[in-house]
């Protein structure tokens, strides 16, 4: 007989399979607290009676949204990759500690991020808006991008397989919102079809502040499940579309997200300036950015602070501008916030 399979949220499975394995000593019985807010994974914090604190996260097959959609849950293998090969591209100190991977349990451990820390995408929604926090949210994405692309011979082969991303962002976010959406189908489906042909660096696929812990004044990048190599410009525009659309809804601090937006932008341009892609960044950027505000609103993952008329005036704006694109990012937010 089967045994049941492990559930990382039922803390007495958990300590078990952590004794079990050999990961904690017999007599050590930690803290575990289950973390909430995971939409495509089981989160929890181990908290260790030495002090040292993990968070393990294991994969769901169906994701915690509203309508069906599932990917495959050994993409919690590409995550664990993705640590130890951002651990050598990242800046020093914004990639957690992998701690181990269990493929049969479809886990990973990492260490925890130190306390005290904050989300950044809850410092946004409290209207704290740091420049200096920008700035690094953008160097951060500029780096791994260059480094990546520098280190392309090597790189490329390991994260070659995009069909995480096909799941998780391309028929969820583009193909999904055509479907909702006729007027935007023909700029979705060629913005898919130019995505697949790009094939430029590590792109890290949910690049959003919610996935930055901010500790000490420095950011540290989480969720990695989406990594793949592919169209940096994809990272962009769904960053952007993250401060943009706070931008529609926080109207009290509407310039300053902007600002943060452009923050995040010219940091970004500072680390990729010397790259052969420089050039036409910002154009597939733009575009992006505006599947990506479309995306938010109609797709499977909305974003879930817009109010329903937020989201009517979100999908109508981005639509309209999907068929005549600027060319620039921060004409596009302009132009964006012109019509909300």
């Amino acid at each position: 007989m089967n045994p049941e399979p492990l559930d990382i949220e039922h803390p007495d499975q958990l300590q078990a399979y952590l004794h079990r394995t050999g990961r904690l000593a017999p007599d050590e019985h930690p803290t575990i607290t289950v973390l909430a807010g995971g939409v495509s994974n089981r989160t929890v914090l181990v908290q260790r009676e030495s002090g040292s604190a993990w968070v393990l996260k294991q994969a769901l097959a169906k994701l915690r949204v509203e309508v069906d959609w599932f990917s495959d849950v050994a993409r919690i293998a590409r995550e664990a990759m993705g640590i130890r090969h951002l651990a050598t591209l990242a800046p020093p100190g914004t990639i957690t500690p992998l701690v181990f991977e269990d493929e049969a349990n479809h886990l990973l451990a990492m260490q925890a991020v130190p306390q005290p820390h904050e989300n950044l995408k809850t410092r946004l929604m409290d209207g704290r808006i740091e420049p200096s926090e920008m700035q690094q949210f953008g160097q951060i994405l500029g780096v791994i991008h260059r480094r990546a692309c520098e280190q392309r011979t090597k790189m490329q082969p390991a994260f070659e397989d995009g069909r995480f991303f096909e799941s998780l962002r391309l028929e969820p976010y583009y193909a999904y919102s055509a479907a909702q959406m006729p007027a935007a189908r023909e700029p979705l489906q060629e913005l898919i079809d130019q995505t697949r042909r790009r094939r430029i660096t590590i792109t890290h696929g949910d690049y959003s502040p919610k996935n930055i812990l901010v500790h000490e004044g420095k950011l540290v990048l989480l969720d990695h499940e989406v990594i793949h190599w592919g169209d940096p410009a994809f990272d962009l525009g769904f960053g952007l579309a993250h401060l943009i659309s706070k931008a529609h809804h926080l109207r009290n601090h509407r310039d300053a997200m902007v600002d943060a937006a452009a923050t995040f932008w010219s940091a970004y341009k500072q680390e990729i300036v010397s790259l052969p892609w420089a050039k036409d960044v910002e154009v597939f950027a733009v575009w992006h950015l505006l599947a990506c505000l479309l995306a938010r609103a109609v797709g499977r993952s909305k974003l879930e602070y817009l109010s329903p008329a937020e989201r009517e005036r979100q999908a109508a704006a981005a639509a309209t501008l999907l068929q005549d694109r600027p060319t620039k990012v921060l004409d596009a937010a302009h132009a964006f916030l012109k019509k909300v």
